[in-house]
């Protein structure tokens, strides 16, 4: 990755507003975070950079443990969460006219496309990798999601 892939990615998470954006591929990692520290670190493998915040972002403990709560609310159900595998935007369809991958109530198994993330310009399938019944929706289609948001809940 050179530095004007890496000064696209910065400007794709102060467009959409997003605290954190990691990104790992063969022997390469790379963690771009926005805070109130500007710190930088470098690893073995990868770096990361800090950058200065634009507005207070919420803790990943408080976002983990938001995450938890609403996963085990509904009756004590556990629910499985389907996590983002990337920073992008969400879509529920594979076009703006066309029926959206999976519908609440629907069965999937670990190959059914449930969503379409778009990054930097590329729409990437996502795959369910469980097995359920999907009984919500978190996402919004058409808005920005992080690493590790949850985008759809299964029982």
């Amino acid at each position: 990755m050179d530095y004007k892939e890496i000064k696209e990615l910065v400007a794709l998470m102060r467009k959409n507003d997003l605290s954190v954006f990691k990104m790992e591929s063969e022997g390469f990692k790379i963690t771009l975070k926005r805070g109130a520290d500007p710190i930088i670190t470098t690893a073995p493998v990868g770096a990361t950079y800090a950058l200065p915040a634009a507005a207070p972002v919420a803790t990943t403990a408080a976002s983990a443990a938001s995450a938890e709560a609403s996963a085990s609310a509904g009756g004590g159900e556990k629910l499985r969460e389907i996590t983002s595998p990337m920073v992008g935007t969400f879509y529920a369809s594979p076009a703006p006219d066309a029926q959206p991958f999976v519908k609440i109530g629907q069965k999937v198994d670990e190959t059914t496309v449930v969503c379409i993330i778009e990054a930097m310009k590329v729409m990437n399938e996502i795959k369910a990798d469980c097995k359920g019944e999907i009984v919500e929706i978190v996402a919004e289609i058409g808005k920005p999601v992080q690493f590790g948001q949850a985008m759809f809940r299964v029982r």
